[in-house]
């Protein structure tokens, strides 16, 4: 038979191991935000996108227009559904914005990497994704 006491004592035990989960897995929450925060991509100077800057050619009237701003980029891209802007930043790969909520980036490419039969000749483009290419001559 259990004891009143030990029934106290246990619920204590129970207690105490929870309380100290609990701040184990806080401590983990808060690494892991300090960790995404000091992961975000660091703006760099000179990026090899500083040579894509001006407009690029895309089918049917599409374009990529990219310029300067401080450290950022401005990224126009005129799409069957109108122009649309958003904010870039440099990354080691092209560069980042962020549009309809998704990550996207722009990276060189050629005219089969844009996946668009209108662009396979071309050899100096850009791609945002896989359909989504424009290129220069």
């Amino acid at each position: 038979m259990i004891m009143p006491e030990e029934r106290t004592n246990s619920r204590r035990i129970v207690l105490i191991v929870l309380a100290a989960l609990a701040v184990v897995e806080g401590g983990m929450l808060f690494y892991a935000a300090r960790q995404a925060r000091s992961s975000k991509p660091k703006l760099q100077n000179n990026h090899v996108a500083d040579k894509w800057l001006g407009k690029w050619i895309g089918p049917e009237g599409t374009y990529l227009e990219l310029s300067k701003n401080g450290d950022h980029y401005e990224v126009m891209i005129q799409s069957l559904d109108g122009p649309k802007t958003y904010e870039g930043i440099s990354a080691s790969h092209g560069i980042m914005f962020q549009r309809n909520g998704k990550t996207e980036t722009i990276r060189a490419g050629n005219g089969q990497d844009t996946g668009m039969k209108w662009l396979l000749e071309k050899k100096n483009c850009l791609v945002v994704q896989t359909g989504e290419g424009f290129c220069r001559d």
